[in-house]
Formats: C-alpha cells, structure tokens, sequence
C-alpha cells in the first residue's frame, strides 16, 4: 500500500504553527510557503518515487561482505545518486563547501520523507551529515578544506566510530589506541562495533571520525581524542577494514559493521584529549535526527494501517447487516486516533527543536540554547519509544496479515526498534534529563520552559474557545513542576530512589511538550478554519482528553520512588 508524502501536514507546521516565514532567526525571510512548497514537494516526489520502492527491496536483500568491501542492496547505487545529484545532501551545509546554505529546519523537513520512504538509505547521508558537522565545527583548516566539499556533496561519506566490544555508553572504557607519527599523522589502532554504514560501495572513500586513547590523556572520557581515518588515501587503501557486516533485527539495508583499525593513519580533529567535546557538540542535532526517525517511520506504518483499515471488510460488533471496513470499529478508531495525535504532535515537536537549534547557531542564543538542549533527551527518548509503540499498534490493526513479512508491517516495527537503542539508549536519555539537564546552568533552562508553557496558556486568556486545550496543558505543566521538586528534593538523599522514576518523568515532559504544540496547533486550525482546521480541532480534543491524562500516571509512579524497583537484592531475579 503506499505511502504518500505528508506535505499538507509539513506546510502547516511550517506556516501556519511555527510560522518560520516571519521568524527573526537569520535565513527564514526566504523560507515563503511558495520556496518551501517547491522544495519539499520534489523531496517528497523522490521519496515516493524512487526511495520507498527500495525499502522492502533492503529489507529482504541486505548488505553483505565480499572480499573485505560490503556491497548494498539492488537499486541502492541508482537511489544514492539521485539524492547527491539533487543535492539534497547538502541542503543546510555551507555555500563554500557546496551547500545551499539553508536553516537546519529544512534539513530536517526533507528528511522527514526520506526516513518514512527508506530509513536505511537515508542513513548513509544522515551519519554522512554528522560527521561534517563535527569536522566542520573543530577540523584544522586543511581538513575541512580536504574533506567538507566532498562529504558535504555525499561524494565519500561519513561515520562516527564510539561503541566498542566492552563499552557503548560509557566510552571511558574505550581502548582504541592513538599513537603520534613522525608527518603529525596518527596512527589509530583498535576495533569499533555496531559502525552504521561502516563500510559499503556507495562511494569511493567513507571518512572515519575515531574516539581513540592517545598518550598522555589519563584515564576516563578525559583521555579520549577524535581522529579522522579516510578507508582510502591517495588512492590505496588505509589500514582500516569491515570485519563483519551485522545481522539484524532491522534496517538491513544500512551496513552494521565491525570496523578493524591496525595502525591506521589519522589525523587530529580538534585538541588532543578533548574528543567528547568536539562529539558533543553535534550531539542535539544528532538526537533529533533520531527523534525525527522515531515518528517518521511511524508516520509510514499508520498511513499502511489507514488504508488496510479501510478496505479490509468483515462483520461489526454491533450490526448484523453485512460487512463493514475495519475503521467503522471504535477500538481500531481509537488506535488511529492516538497515532495522528502522537504523530502530529511529533512532527511540530521536532520542527520546533529545529528552529531552537537555529536560533541558537544563527543568533547565538543561550536561552534557546539551553532549552533545546534540556528537551533533546526528551525528543530522541520520548518519540522514538512512543514511535514504537504506532508501528506495533499499527502492524495490529492488521492482524494475521500484519505478522506476515509479505505486507511490511514487521519491517516498520523491526526498523523502528533501534531508534530506541542508539545514540544513547532511551534509559540514558531519561537519566541524562533527570541527573544533568534538570539541574543545568542551576536550573535555568527548565524554569525556561515552565515560562514558555505559562505564556501559552495565558495567550489565550480572553479567547474562551481555546480554554478546552490551555486548561489541560496548565495541569500537566503543575504536575510537571511537581515532579521536578521530587527530584530536586531527594537526589542528594537518595539517588536511586529518585532516578527510579526517570524514564517517568521523561514521558511525563514528552507527553507536556506534545500537549504545549497541540495548544499551538488548535490556535492555527481556529485561524484556519474549513476541514483540515476542523479535522485538527477533533484531534487536539482527542490528545488533551484521552492522551495528556497520563502525566498524572507518570506522577503517581515517580511520586512512589524506588522502594520496590530497588527492594529486590539481585541474586533474587
């Protein structure tokens, strides 16, 4: 069945909610509806046209390792090069490395299609666009003019390598090694694991960006620097080589792979033994990206169970007048519903922690700064897991038929799944809220956004029909604060019993911010007016209803503490 494109739904999140063509953040005078609409209608165009047809195709095939070089799926080669060719590689990368220079906003509205369409191709861009921001933001200035060009163009890709055999979120325990050679090149020896598009044949060099342990750097997270290791120099090949394609639960399409240093030439990016910084800086932009494939997948899962739901015919519960489509049943109703609540929400979600990522980077904005860097955990926690749960809750309005590998549903659930996983586990995402953000700058940035929420809620004083949607977001934000006091007052008394309740919380903050977009969002369909503004009112009505009532859950449990989570001694599990 396919999947189309939510250009309607983009354009109002766009225009209509954040309004970014009358923002003050630099480059956003251009962004009229008319140059948005044109850009990313030829995004969505391609991602209809030419990437979803080759999702299942990775799905089924995979990558597979030939004689040390991994091969990608059939069509994958011809996919690539219309996406480097229409340069939408580049879309927010520098003019002077051959970008076009646009807002991170647009970067992530098209790619929002290509992650619903194919997530595994997209990928080889998206860790591609990751590794130029880090060289750009800390590459020597031979470096960046070697390297940004062509990464920028997708001409040789990129990856990050972090996670090793006896570590993934504590990288203190890296021992991939760094030692000086007499040209100021590195020589980086050790092995990375779970490398995403570690190695394949898109393109004639994959530039490596190595966390390594180099003399003289000590112990911990502190000792570690970040090195640039190219597969080819020169024209032969480096010292670095896949030694084993991963396989599986999902995203077969994009090469997991073993990566083998034996002395491989480096160089430095940044200053020696301060590689977490330079990776931590592109850490919120990488986050949100994860964020955007939680709901972006789930978008494609939810438009297969609408359409399944409406041409699948059999007997309703209440009726014994003949057959009935799937959607006339309150339960499957219901279903649909928490999904366009859930993905709506989402999507302005993610488009506003763009333009928080903006305002930050454009202006210099530490306000806006902090904020996004508060919420960040919450968007990559939050709407990957909720992501999850709309392709499993999608793939059962299907049925039988939904088990079935034939009708795709168990691939949107299996590529789903690692959103939840990487670039920071989702129970790291809810300790680093909970143990750092919380209480960052003394607190700063939260009070911040308790200050936003308040403002949006009183925006609406003297408009009595918006009272319906700014009601429930003013309890939710109280019960909000009321968990944030927990934390507050027995973290230092008693860590475990607070962080207990973390991943609580992180919904709880999830479930506020969606809630703060879905009062922005009735605000623009009581302005728009005529279907689809009377269609969103219903929805908003729906999540203020039926979805924000489970902060008070996320309260309750948060408030219990960890008494029982922590009662058991560990020989008794």
């Amino acid at each position: 069945m396919a999947w189309h494109a939510p250009l309607d739904e983009m354009d109002f999140v766009l225009h209509r909610v954040l309004k970014v063509q009358d923002s003050d953040i630099p480059g956003y005078a251009e962004l009229d509806p008319g140059f948005t609409a044109a850009i990313l209608g030829e995004a969505g165009k391609l991602a209809e046209e030419v990437l979803a047809p080759l999702n299942a195709v990775g799905d089924r095939q995979g990558c597979r390792l030939e004689n040390g070089q991994v091969r990608v799926p059939e069509g994958f080669h011809a996919a690539f090069d219309a996406l480097r060719d229409g340069g939408w590689t580049a879309i927010d990368c520098d003019p002077a490395d051959g970008g076009q220079g646009l807002p991170y906003v647009m970067h992530t509205a098209v790619n929002e299609p290509f992650v619903s369409a194919n997530m595994a191709l997209n990928m080889y861009m998206g860790l591609t666009h990751g590794a130029y921001s880090a060289l750009r933001l800390h590459g020597s200035p031979e470096l960046k003019a070697a390297y940004l060009p062509k990464l920028a163009s997708c001409e040789w890709t990129g990856t990050m390598n972090l996670t090793e055999p006896q570590c993934g979120t504590d990288l203190g325990l890296i021992r991939t090694k760094a030692e000086p050679a007499p040209d100021e090149s590195w020589k980086v020896t050790g092995t990375k694991i779970f490398i995403s598009a570690g190695d394949h044949d898109l393109a004639e060099n994959i530039i490596h960006l190595v966390l390594a342990r180099a003399p003289g750097g000590g112990e911990g997270t502190k000792g570690l620097s970040l090195f640039l290791v190219p597969k080819v120099i020169d024209g032969a090949r480096n010292a670095v080589s896949p030694g084993k394609v991963e396989a599986k639960m999902g995203i077969h399409g994009n090469a997991t792979c073993v990566m083998n240093y034996d002395g491989a030439t480096g160089w430095l990016v940044g200053d020696l033994h301060k590689g977490m910084r330079a990776m931590f800086t592109m850490m919120n932009e990488a986050r949100l990206g994860v964020a955007m494939q939680g709901f972006a997948v789930a978008e494609a899962a939810h438009q297969a169970a609408v359409a399944y739901a409406k041409e699948r015919l059999q007997g309703h519960g209440t009726r014994s007048d003949g057959l009935e489509p799937l959607i006339v049943h309150p339960d499957i109703r219901r279903i649909l519903m928490d999904h366009k609540a859930f993905l709506q929400g989402a999507r302005a979600l993610t488009y506003w922690g763009a333009t928080l990522i903006d305002r930050a980077h454009r202006m210099g904005d530490k306000g806006a700064d902090g904020v996004v860097s508060l919420l960040i955990p919450v968007l990559k926690g939050f709407l990957t897991d909720k992501g999850f749960e709309v392709a499993v809750s999608a793939q059962q309005v299907w049925g039988g038929h939904g088990y079935i590998e034939d009708n795709g549903m168990s691939q949107h659930v299996r590529d789903a799944r690692i959103a939840m996983i990487y670039e920071g586990a989702n129970g790291v995402q809810a300790l680093d809220l909970v143990g750092r953000k919380l209480g960052a700058e003394g607190g700063k940035p939260v009070m911040a956004f308790f200050e936003m929420v308040k403002a949006e809620v009183h925006a609406h004083d003297d408009r009595p029909e918006m009272a319906e949607f700014t009601a429930p977001l003013k309890a939710a934000s109280k019960q909000m604060q009321a968990a944030a006091m927990i934390f507050v007052e027995r973290g230092l008394k008693d860590p475990d019993d607070a962080l207990a309740g973390s991943t609580d919380f992180l919904h709880l903050v999830g479930h506020v911010c969606l809630g703060l977009m879905w009062v922005r969002m009735a605000r623009a369909a009581l302005e728009m007016g005529g279907d689809f503004g009377a269609a969103k009112l219903v929805i908003a009505r729906h999540y203020m209803t039926r979805v924000l009532p489970a902060c008070g859950l996320h309260l309750a449990r948060i408030e219990a503490g960890g008494r029982t989570v922590m009662g058991l001694k560990a020989e008794a599990f």
